[in-house]
């Protein structure tokens, strides 16, 4: 796991660090850290004069607008509380940052994200978000998909599942990106960004 280098024009794109999913306990790191280790990154991108994308999904309250297909997990049957679908507000309310909301697991599908990042000429995106093998997953194949060199920052996600997380990040995320830690993309910064 290493992260080589950083394009002059990187995004952060922050994978459903909402309300909903902040307050399960997360595995194999719980989500609160997932989310002080995000805002330090966010706060670095916002300073360099990088884009942050903050993603979060939502649905209507009687799930009329829920994915369609058969699957063997059960399907929602109650309203989510009031507020579950809100950025956490440690991440929220910087006017610079890019707002993406979806109704899928993916942020670039059925939502205006790659065109978002290419008008701000973005070429590589750094992922951190809940949950690994699922929303920051699937985000990840598609901007590989799109062409964007993709970097995840694997102590900055988590998952409900340990063993999911460890297999999209030992297995999958090698073959879509270069996988790092946090610091090593604050190192990144700071050095090619001085």
């Amino acid at each position: 796991m290493a992260v080589t280098s950083l394009d002059t024009e990187t995004a952060l794109v922050v994978i459903d660090l909402q309300n909903g999913f902040l307050a399960a306990p997360g595995s194999p790191r719980p989500t609160g850290e997932v989310l002080a280790r995000t805002v330090t990154l966010a706060d670095a991108f916002r300073a360099h004069g990088l884009p942050v994308v903050l993603v979060r999904v939502t649905a209507a309250p009687d799930g009329s607008d829920a994915v369609p297909g058969r699957t063997e997990a059960p399907r929602r049957t109650q309203a989510p509380p009031p507020g579950w679908d809100e950025i956490a507000p440690e991440l929220a309310g910087h006017p610079q940052d890019v707002l993406v909301t979806k109704r899928n697991w993916s942020a670039f599908y059925g939502t205006d994200l790659d065109l978002r990042l290419r008008r701000r000429r973005v070429s590589q995106i750094v992922l951190t978000g809940i949950a690994t093998s699922i929303g920051v997953e699937s985000t990840a194949r598609a901007a590989y998909e799109h062409g964007y060199h993709v970097t995840l920052a694997a102590d900055a996600m988590t998952d409900t599942d340990a063993d999911a997380h460890r297999h999209s990040v030992e297995k999958i995320f090698p073959r879509l990106g270069e996988t790092g830690a946090t610091a090593d993309i604050h190192a990144l910064l700071a050095r090619t960004r001085a």
